[in-house]
């Protein structure tokens, strides 16, 4: 009885920790916040709505990538940060660079009964460590709700969505990942941090 009552306990703990590192992400992404004047100042990027200014530094305008999937959506992946809590969070853009407003595809949000049934979201994204041979799919919490972008079906023509996934982080002496994301081409990405 003890014994599951501190693996109870663990897992509570550790689903608080990635809500909380989700909250602080997702107000790092608003872009429009009282400290306004920080991102500004310090990198360009970070007025399209992606990540705070130390995930952006030493990075260009351009994104890490860019994957084109159907119905002319792309997706920009605009950082790639490894958290210290052994996480690592790719933010991104999701575009609509089509004429039409496009339904997102719902295998976006993968197979997996437990995603599936938590509504549309980018679940079936993956990361592949091509020199550890090994594939880390996106993060999930206690209640089996994936740890990304949810709630999203049409993007109309022109729109854009800032995104994020969250995964588990490779070895740190890996700094090279393959991006994967259903119905998208895939991607070379490197990790920061």
């Amino acid at each position: 009885m003890s014994i599951r009552f501190t693996a109870k306990v663990r897992r509570g703990t550790v689903a608080l920790t990635v809500v909380a590192g989700l909250a602080v992400g997702m107000a790092g992404c608003g872009g429009s916040g009282g400290d306004d004047k920080s991102p500004r100042s310090s990198a360009s990027a970070s007025k399209q709505g992606g990540s705070d200014p130390s995930a952006q530094e030493g990075q260009s305008d351009e994104p890490l990538a860019e994957l084109r999937g159907s119905a002319g959506l792309i997706l920009q992946i605009t950082s790639a940060q490894r958290d210290s809590g052994g996480f690592v969070t790719v933010n991104g853009t999701l575009k609509n660079d089509g004429a039409q407003s496009a339904v997102v595809p719902a295998a976006l949000s993968g197979n997996e009964t437990e995603i599936v049934r938590n509504g549309r979201s980018l679940g079936g994204a993956t990361l592949v460590d091509p020199q550890g041979k090994k594939r880390y799919y996106v993060l999930r919490d206690t209640e089996g709700r994936p740890l990304t972008t949810t709630g999203f079906s049409t993007i109309r023509a022109g729109d854009s969505l800032a995104v994020f996934m969250q995964f588990p982080a490779p070895p740190a002496n890996t700094s090279e990942v393959e991006f994967q994301l259903p119905t998208f081409a895939s991607a070379g990405i490197k990790i920061s941090g």
